[in-house]
């Protein structure tokens, strides 16, 4: 993750990061886990994917369902990746729970507690939904940018357009 970028949202201020072709990172400030694996030195720059994914930012935070998805890129291991590639398959609006992404059919990804430590290590909050992943009794449960911005985030994608 070479370069960064911020973004002004209505939940607070982001940080994007990219390695100059897909976004790699998207955190609020503050958050746990914030900046982790941006490289120290990361150049502030403008690039067209930190353009395409503001578009997609400002679109959601409108209360629009965007119809594209700024080119992503996942660093983390295999089982965090496959985890990070199941969110990205939870429908705006819908939630789930941590045990339910354990039981993919055909997909054995390991007990809803390794889920979670993968969920919560995201490095690409909103785009990739882990705020959409609940408790198996429904329980807001953590959220790494902060429990009040995971209400936030499902309150809005409740109250679309």
């Amino acid at each position: 993750m070479k370069y960064k970028c911020d973004y002004s949202s209505p939940l607070g201020k982001i940080l994007l990061a990219s390695d100059g072709e897909a976004i790699t990172g998207l955190w609020f400030y503050g958050q746990k886990y914030f900046a982790a694996g941006l490289d120290p030195v990361a150049e502030e720059k403008a690039l067209p994917v930190f353009g395409t994914a503001k578009r997609w930012l400002d679109l959601y935070f409108d209360g629009e369902i965007p119809d594209f998805m700024p080119p992503l890129k996942f660093f983390g291991s295999d089982f965090q990746k496959s985890v990070w590639n199941e969110l990205l398959k939870i429908p705006y609006g819908k939630t789930v729970s941590y045990g339910d992404i354990s039981k993919k059919p055909g997909k054995s990804l390991g007990c809803p507690r390794a889920v979670g430590g993968a969920v919560g290590h995201n490095p690409v909050s909103i785009i990739v939904p882990c705020h959409r992943v609940l408790g198996k009794n429904g329980s807001l449960m953590g959220y790494a940018g902060g429990t009040d911005k995971k209400i936030k985030l499902l309150e809005l994608e409740n109250g679309h357009k």
